[in-house]
């Protein structure tokens, strides 16, 4: 484990290594916006200076002038004076245009940072003739780490050269850094006063690193990274210590405390697994704790000493920006959340409205002419949906991400998805919406579709379930519902009853009122068949050979439909052999000579013969 966890953080080490020694292209692109507003900068600053070099020359030209006058030429005098006093006025609007310029320009400019030994000590913000202010806030950081580690250093030898243009910071004969008239102008004090505060930074910058890597300093380091190992020792001895006695202690009370976790008939977990269970979550908070110390420990081994101490503001931003990030993101959806929370409010106790509204009218207590009670639960689905939906559409503006691009590529790819994955689930769908307010059926009824007849015992969105009468469970889309004819046996037989038909053929040497008699009493002696509605016959054809005759019948109860067939068919056969009547095949033929009669033996007569063949002899011999 120990091994694991140093691998790690090695590979971390490395990543954070890359990290700080290679620009990435953010921080390119923003060099590249900052040199681009420093240059805006610097061409107001130039035209500024430009301005007040050429004012200051004719200001001299019109002293000069001024001088040389008599005092007799009071005229020329008041018309030189007049024109050095709109110069002073111009100048002090110039000043004023110029500032607002400045000042509008710091607002966006962020200037080059001067930090030799990590902390900033001043910044630069103007060009000074070739060099950009990059390359001066470089040129500034290099010379000051130099003088850092003179052996000989003294910050007497410190000291500043005024000129005309500008004061210098200078080291014995070495430029360490300039301040012109351009920086004067942008920061808005004389550049004596900020040569002074400058070269007083730079000294206390030296001083401070200097000091940070003297021999004293470096031993006290050094016993400090001792310390910091021990302490993360020990702490790593007193976590394994804990893990230990964790496991011995769940193992010792695994009888009193897990005793499984059951959902009604479902077992979730087992004794078995809510005890592993406990022994991984020991073993995954020993890992998190153990990363966390050694994470801390990286963070503060490498703040002690200057040259890793990138590395150690490194770690510490992995940490805390996103904790940053993640905190105001929360203070910022505050807002947004209870606004969330009142839209969910309001709809939730609409939806209870609309369900109660149902329930009464399926129950029957609520009545709405035109609107049936079976269309009460499928007509609440649909306006659940729609307000859940029109729900949605209320706070998704409110949601985090919302307006960003990939929130929304991805609501668009969902949306694709679902429709190019679900375009027969959506038709079923539709027609079993269709299908509720069509009312062709419900549950319980007994229908046939296509070639399937049963009881539906369930009817959903999507699909219908039929029982046939061999216990079959038939799945049948609503869509081929919708788009195939469907018989209900059920509805007819409650209001006005179901008619029950059978057809036999019958020869045409049986009289025809025989076969109706014959065929109503079959009826009327089936169990099921209504006797207050007395069944009746169609001769449904006249055939070459005999006639079709088709009995009707009343029956309330269409759930016993193939009984009551099969009863009627069995009363017809014993009827008609009773009354000496055949059922034969089609083709009935009169001549029975030497052939047995088709009717079981039972219902003949003991002294029953077979009809011998006629035979005539036709010779006249």
């Amino acid at each position: 484990m120990t091994r694991t966890l140093l691998l790690v953080f090695l590979l971390l080490l490395s990543f954070i290594v890359d990290a700080q020694a290679t620009p990435t292209e953010t921080t390119a692109k923003n060099n590249k916006v900052q040199d681009s507003i420093l240059e805006s900068v610097n061409k107001v600053l130039k035209q500024a200076d430009s301005a007040q070099v050429s004012d200051s020359i004719y200001r001299t030209l019109l002293l000069r002038d001024l001088h040389n006058l008599s005092e007799k030429d009071q005229s020329k005098r008041i018309e030189l004076e007049a024109k050095l006093g709109q110069m002073s006025i111009k100048d002090s609007l110039r000043k004023s245009a110029l500032k607002t310029r400045i000042d509008s320009l710091k607002k966006t400019s962020k200037g080059y940072a001067v930090a030799p030994f990590g902390d900033t000590i001043f910044m630069v913000y103007t060009r000074l003739a070739a060099f950009t202010p990059r390359d001066r806030a470089e040129n500034i950081q290099k010379k000051i780490i130099r003088l850092s580690k003179l052996t000989d250093y003294s910050s007497d030898s410190l000291f500043i050269e005024l000129s005309e243009r500008s004061a210098d910071i200078l080291y014995n004969d070495l430029g360490i850094a300039s301040i012109s008239e351009a920086d004067e102008m942008w920061m808005g004090e004389d550049k004596k006063v900020l040569a002074n505060d400058y070269l007083e930074k730079i000294k206390e910058s030296i001083d401070g690193q200097r000091e940070k890597n003297s021999l004293k300093s470096i031993i006290i380091k050094i016993i400090l990274v001792l310390l910091i190992l021990t302490g993360i020792y020990f702490i790593f001895r007193l976590v394994n210590w804990g893990y230990r006695r964790g496991i011995t202690w769940v193992e010792s009370n695994k009888d009193k405390f897990f005793k499984g976790f059951s959902l009604g008939t479902y077992e979730v977990l087992s004794f078995e697994k809510q005890y592993k269970a406990a022994l991984l979550l020991l073993k995954v908070l020993r890992i998190l704790v153990l990363i966390i110390f050694m994470y801390i420990a990286l963070t503060l081994l490498f703040s002690i000493f200057p040259w890793t101490k990138g590395i150690a503001d490194a770690l510490w931003r992995f940490t805390i920006t996103p904790v940053k990030k993640i905190g105001s993101g929360i203070l910022d959806f505050l807002p947004n959340l209870v606004t969330i929370i009142v839209i969910v409010f309001v709809f939730r106790y609409v939806v209870r409205l609309v369900s109660f509204i149902a329930i009464e009218i399926e129950k029957g207590a609520l009545t709405i002419p035109g609107f049936y009670p079976e269309w009460a639960k499928p007509t609440f689905g649909i306006v659940k949906v729609l307000l859940y939906a029109f729900m949605f559409v209320m706070i998704f503006p409110y949601l985090p991400g919302s307006d960003s691009d990939i929130f929304k590529g991805v609501s668009v790819f969902l949306g694709v998805l679902f429709s190019l994955g679900s375009s027969s689930a959506i038709a079923n769908a539709v027609a079993g919406l269709v299908i509720t307010y069509m009312r062709p059926f419900k549950i319980g009824d007994r229908v046939r579709i296509g070639e399937v007849t049963g009881d539906v015992v369930e009817k959903s969105i999507l699909v219908t379930r039929i029982k046939t009468i061999k216990n079959e469970y038939i799945t049948v889309p609503n869509a081929t519902i919708l788009n195939s004819q469907s018989t209900n046996f059920t509805v007819g037989a409650s209001e006005t009853g179901l008619i029950l038909h059978t057809t036999i053929t019958i020869g045409y040497d049986v009289p025809w009122r025989q076969v109706h008699e014959l065929m109503i009493n079959a009826a009327l002696k089936t169990d099921g068949i209504e006797k207050d509605k007395k069944p009746f016959v169609f001769q449904t054809s006249l055939d070459d050979f005999y006639v079709s005759y088709q009995v009707n019948c009343f029956t309330l109860d269409s759930h016993r439909m193939a009984a009551i067939y099969s009863e009627l068919h069995q009363h017809i056969q014993d009827l008609f052999n009773e009354a000496g009547v055949e059922i034969m095949s089609p083709h009935y033929r009169a001549a029975r000579d030497g052939n047995l009669t088709t009717i079981p033996a039972n219902y003949l007569p003991p002294d029953y013969e077979v009809p011998s063949f006629r035979v005539t002899n036709t010779d006249k011999k």
